[in-house]
């Protein structure tokens, strides 16, 4: 996990919304690019969903390892930056 991930979780998390890779980036001041990258490894691994083309929401996972919840046993979890 990134910086840049937590700081996209964040914005999911606050706004309990569906959102596009272009709303993100425009929130935290990133490239709409960058920022699709990381949503590509954060849907792989479960923290957010694609709802439909270019559209996603925060998962139960995602939503746990923001509040700094362990992952499934067995699995090791991700270190939140700094």
């Amino acid at each position: 996990m990134t910086a840049l991930d937590d700081e996209i979780l964040e914005v999911f998390r606050s706004s309990e919304l569906v959102l596009t890779p272009a709303v993100v980036a425009y929130n935290i001041g990133y490239s709409r690019e960058a920022v699709n990258r990381r949503l590509g490894e954060l849907e792989e691994r479960e923290f957010v969903e694609r709802i439909e083309r270019g559209r996603y929401r925060l998962t139960v996972r995602g939503e746990a390892y923001l509040r700094g919840e362990p992952g499934p046993p067995g699995e090791n979890p991700p270190e939140r930056p700094g």
